[in-house]
């Protein structure tokens, strides 16, 4: 764990929480959740999220539950360095979309003593880690994997299935364009697109 002394010359501890899972597994709503409990014990929170994920709003991290918070949209990872510094929880949303440099930002946010909290896809469309969750699980000190229901047979489903044609990795879409499957119906839909 990284400490760092604050203006009071007492010890404060950071740390990395990952909230990972497939698309409509609560996610965002468990991000939102944990920042809500951080503002109740009137600790400084800010959230960041992609600017390329403009889904629900521009500028708002919106749960599919449309459950919100006000966020900061950045390009890339390195600029949540430069907004988070006045704040002691930084929230991150779709952390799949940042590079591998987000790895580093968390990792340094929680030396300077902040908590960082951060939720994304853990695996793509085709069931492959995604962008920098990997890395960030295994860095952190608290993973919560959460899962959705199977549309197809109603079991705990951790897979996002695409379901529109399309090979690009990034396609942002909902219902219209992914739902939750299980490992095995995950890996039945893969073989009839085959």
């Amino acid at each position: 764990m990284f400490l760092e002394k604050d203006n009071n010359h007492s010890t404060r501890s950071g740390w990395i929480e990952v909230v990972c899972g497939s698309m409509f597994s609560g996610k965002t709503e468990e991000l939102i959740r944990r920042l809500n409990r951080a503002r109740i014990a009137k600790q400084k929170v800010e959230v960041f999220k992609p600017t390329v994920d403009t889904r629900y709003d521009t500028e708002d991290v919106v749960s599919h539950d449309a459950s919100k918070s006000a966020s900061i949209p950045v390009e890339n990872a390195m600029q949540i360095l430069f907004y988070a510094e006045e704040f002691e929880v930084v929230g991150i949303d779709e952390a799949q979309f940042f590079g591998s440099e987000l790895v580093n930002v968390c990792n340094e946010l929680a030396g300077q003593g902040k908590r960082v909290i951060v939720a994304g896809l853990d695996m793509d469309y085709l069931g492959k880690p995604f962008g920098p969750i990997p890395q960030l699980m295994a860095s952190a000190e608290y993973v919560t994997k959460v899962h959705a229901i199977c549309m197809h047979c109603g079991n705990l489903a951790n897979y996002s299935h695409r379901t529109i044609k399309g090979d690009k990795l990034v396609v942002l879409g909902e219902t219209e364009a992914y739902e939750p499957l299980c490992r095995k119906c995950f890996v039945e839909a893969r073989d009839k697109k085959k």
